[in-house]
């Protein structure tokens, strides 16, 4: 007489769990197939696709329709800050977590109000990565414990009458195009790569020289490096 199988040892009941589909979207290889061995070795989640430039991400995650997006500062054609708010318009229910080089208390807070879920750095552990991931998945935000203090005292120490001069005044684009002249790229060049014209960069180099108090071109220029320089960005 055959007997009726075990509900707990059928295969219904010892099949995997769904995963979590992860997209990738980072210019470097290396740093992607690190990332993408440490997300497939996971129970519940998988990579389903990958990007180096912000043009390629759009179109493949359109089609492949992840549950995440994992999304670097620095790009190819643009910054992560840009794609984000393509991405926010494209695909607002899917949460995008920023894993960057670039210093947390510079482009964290910038990356929120883009529409990001999270921002951490790629120099934490990998355990980390994981929970980030895990956490902007279940509709949370992930920032690290030191970012949130610095958030909260900005927010408790608040006052309107202060007028703060320093990059963190600075636009997403003001910021993009600071980055650009540290980097050595002319006015001409800039409105190139940004898809803009001259006179519109020569417009947000006026705005660059009044919020960060600078009097010339020549002082914006050398501002502009060493403030590359210092977060790594060349």
């Amino acid at each position: 007489m055959k007997t009726n199988p075990d509900p707990e040892n059928s295969p219904a009941a010892s099949s995997t769990p769904t995963k979590s589909r992860v997209f990738l979207v980072d210019d470097h290889p290396i740093t992607r197939q690190g990332v993408a061995v440490l997300i497939n070795q996971e129970r519940d989640l998988m990579v389903c696709g990958e990007a180096d430039s912000a043009p390629v991400a759009i179109d493949l995650i359109q089609k492949l329709s992840p549950d995440v997006a994992l999304v670097d500062i620095t790009l190819k054609t643009t910054s992560g800050i840009e794609l984000m708010k393509h991405l926010k318009a494209l695909r607002p229910e899917m949460p995008v977590l920023i894993m960057s080089m670039h210093d947390e208390s510079l482009f964290a807070e910038r990356a929120l109000r883009a529409g990001a879920k999270g921002y951490i750095m790629k120099h934490e552990a990998s355990a980390k990565i994981l929970t980030a991931i895990r956490r902007v998945l279940s509709g949370e935000l992930y920032l690290s414990d030191k970012m949130k203090e610095k958030m909260l005292h900005r927010l408790v120490n608040n006052r309107k009458e202060e007028v703060v001069f320093s990059i963190d005044t600075l636009s997403d684009r003001e910021m993009e195009v600071f980055q650009l002249i540290g980097n050595g790229y002319g006015t001409r060049q800039i409105a190139s790569k940004l898809n803009l014209s001259v006179k519109t960069i020569d417009s947000y180099r006026e705005h660059l020289k009044l919020k960060l108090r600078l009097e010339s071109g020549t002082e914006l220029v050398r501002h502009a490096i060493q403030w590359v320089k210092s977060e790594g960005l060349v």
